[in-house]
Parts: C-alpha cells; sequence; structure tokens
C-alpha cells in the first residue's frame, strides 16, 4: 500500500522587518521537518511555537495508506 501524509500549515507572525521574519518562519518550518523526520507527529492539530514557546500556529497531519504505488503515476 501506498503511504500518504496530508499536511496543513498555517503560520502567522508579525516583527519588526520582512528579513526577521523570514528567519523566524524558516526557523519554524525546519523544525516541524525535524520533528516530522523523528517520527513525532501523531493524526491532528500540533501548534508550532518560537524558540520562546510563543504559539505562531498550527500544524495538521493526516497519515494514511491507499491503493499500490505505481511509479508510472503523476
Amino acid at each position: 500500500m501506498t503511504q500518504y501524509i496530508h499536511r496543513d500549515i498555517e503560520i502567522e507572525c508579525a516583527g519588526p522587518a520582512q528579513r526577521v521574519l523570514s528567519g523566524w518562519t524558516a526557523r519554524a518550518l525546519r523544525q516541524i521537518a525535524d520533528k516530522l523526520e523523528r517520527d513525532e507527529f501523531q493524526d491532528g492539530h500540533h501548534d508550532v511555537t518560537d524558540r520562546h514557546g510563543k504559539k505562531l500556529g498550527s500544524v495538521y497531519f493526516d497519515f494514511s495508506e491507499g491503493h499500490q504505488y505505481d511509479d508510472n503515476e503523476s
């Protein structure tokens, strides 16, 4: 069976400059990626926080499986 991950990510932050906001957002996305690779997420919603624990948004995961995988599918 083919494994699927459905995900929705919402991050909202305000700061002094676009460059700063880009850095905060990139850091939050790397944190999500690291946790995903360590298999730390289950199905459902999870808070996304900055390094101080302030909530920036949320991520939703739905891990599921479906039909047989075919390399020719696009």
